[in-house]
């Protein structure tokens, strides 16, 4: 298949070894950036020891690599439909590792925050393509198994990252470093997957130029926004600099939506949002995954400065929370066809935000079984019982010729919601540089951002019980599958999956 564009009728099955085969690179690609998004949360305590630094480097640790990730996410999945999805998906994993290798090598906390920038570009190329070259491969009877396939097997990943981190972790002073090494031979034999197996797709029905122009708007204005955030703490919120890049970020923004409404062929269709069900869906999204964003940058710090976990006890610490969604998402999306969204998006955030409120009762003595056992089990049952329907929601409520746009506005949605957390919670909790060096007072701030945490995820429970329809809604053909890539192909009715499988929420 090298070099080879595949026709409709020469799409592989599922069963079939080529079939394996693409499955498997699309597997590993995805993989790395899913293992790599969980081990670094373990590994902040060690970063900040290394470096000597405080919660802001941290901050920024986590912020840079969301922050490219999230706003070249639309631009990406334009240049795979454009140029090649195989290309650009092998040219982000090739770029994901060489940032690794970086990350892994920086000498200062500032070479590591811009190397973790670079690493998010690598992982923007890359997310898209994975499973757009799913849905644009298989053919149509089987996209629904390999969809479903890269789903468990990515989420098995997910799972497994917080163990590995802790492991590699816990091995030394500075072996926080071998989180990034162990990217590089996978990225290796991903682009050797994808060379020798994987048949080029694109979209030929592709018209105009790809917008750079307004990837670098909304990226530059998400830099501004999360630069004034985080750094607002330190130097005051009234200092020039912070309010410069505030207002300066909000204007980029700004200029970026008024920019979707002038050309002819916009990175977002701002009709999409028309439809109230879908507005409100994302509305949802962005508070249910800023609180779990927020509490889930917070919780290896406070089990590792506090309760003094060594890395390896926090890692496995948050494995029930994976499990649990892996064995009752699918149960959640099947009961939610059958019954609408409304019930299960307004009953499970307030599950999770009762989980979140468990983990108040995280101390200096840390017991797993009576502290932080209880509080991730609910936790997870809360995202189990949420994320499947409100996923399905957002992409069945937009207009069908915009399905795979949607499923791309919502996956930003979460993104952004996360690297705004990040940086607003610590300082909305009252964890300054002081606290995060003092355990009691990092404890105290501690419990008062998963409290918050717990109130956004109550108000997300009973705004979708308010403004989601119960009613459920007959399938459609969709373009899409899954909420990490944008619309990879244009489908006929008679190609269009039957299902739709929705992908794991983002693991701790």
């Amino acid at each position: 298949m090298v070099g080879r564009m595949t026709a409709p009728s020469e799409r592989l099955a599922y069963s079939s070894a080529a079939g394996r085969w693409v499955l498997t690179a699309t597997i590993l690609g995805s993989g790395i950036a899913s293992i790599d998004a969980t081990v670094v949360n373990i590994a902040l305590p060690a970063i900040g020891r290394s470096f000597g630094t405080g919660l802001q480097v941290l901050q920024w640790v986590v912020t840079a690599y969301t922050l490219s990730l999230a706003g070249l996410l639309l631009l990406a999945g334009a240049l795979g439909d454009r140029y090649g999805r195989r290309r650009v998906f092998a040219v982000g994993v090739v770029w994901f590792a060489a940032a690794s290798v970086l990350c892994g090598i920086a000498p200062t906390a500032g070479v590591l925050v811009a190397a973790r920038a670079l690493q998010g570009v690598g992982a923007a190329l890359l997310t898209p393509g994975s499973l757009a070259i799913l849905q644009a491969s298989f053919r149509p009877d089987d996209r629904s198994k390999a969809i479903g396939a890269w789903s468990g097997l990515g989420g098995v990943a997910t799972a497994i990252g917080p163990f590995l981190g802790g492991w590699l972790v816990g091995l030394g002073a500075s072996s926080w470093r071998l989180i990034f090494a162990i990217n590089v031979p996978i990225a290796a034999v991903v682009v050797y997957l994808a060379w020798r197996h994987v048949p080029e797709s694109r979209d030929e029905e592709a018209s105009g130029r790809v917008d750079l122009f307004s990837g670098a708007l909304v990226t530059a204005g998400l830099i501004g926004v999360t630069y004034g955030l985080i750094e607002g703490q330190a130097l005051g919120w009234t200092s020039p600099g912070v309010l410069g890049a505030l207002a300066g970020g909000a204007a980029l923004m700004a200029l970026f939506l008024w920019r979707q409404t002038r050309i002819a062929h916009p990175m977002l269709p701002l009709g999409v949002f028309r439809s109230a069900q879908f507005s409100a869906t994302n509305v949802v999204t962005f508070i249910i995954y800023g609180a779990l964003g927020g509490a889930l940058f917070l919780l290896p710090i406070q089990l590792q400065q506090v309760a003094r976990y060594s890395p390896l006890q926090a890692g496995v610490a948050l494995l029930p929370v994976t499990i649990v969604m892996l064995l009752l998402s699918s149960r959640s999306g099947a009961l939610a066809a059958r019954i609408g969204p409304r019930l299960q998006m307004s009953v499970g955030p307030v599950i999770a935000g009762a989980g979140m409120a468990l983990y108040t009762r995280i101390d200096a003595d840390g017991n797993y079984l009576t502290q932080v056992l209880p509080a991730v089990l609910v936790l997870g049952l809360g995202l189990a019982v949420t994320v499947a329907p409100l996923t399905s929601t957002a992409l069945s409520s937009a207009p069908a010729t915009h399905a795979g746009m949607a499923s791309a506005v919502n996956n930003d949605v979460a993104r952004a919601a996360g690297l705004i957390a990040v940086a607003v919670l610590p300082a909305a909790a009252g964890i300054t540089t002081a606290a995060y060096d003092t355990p009691d007072l990092l404890s105290a701030g501690f419990h008062r951002a998963v409290l918050i945490c717990a109130a956004l995820c109550v108000a997300a429970g009973v705004l979708a019980s308010l403004t989601i329809r119960g009613a459920v809604r007959k399938e459609r053909p969709l373009s899409h599958c899954a909420v990490d890539a944008p619309p990879p192909c244009r489908l006929t009715p008679a190609e269009a999956p039957a299902s739709q499988s929705s992908p794991p929420a983002p693991a701790p």
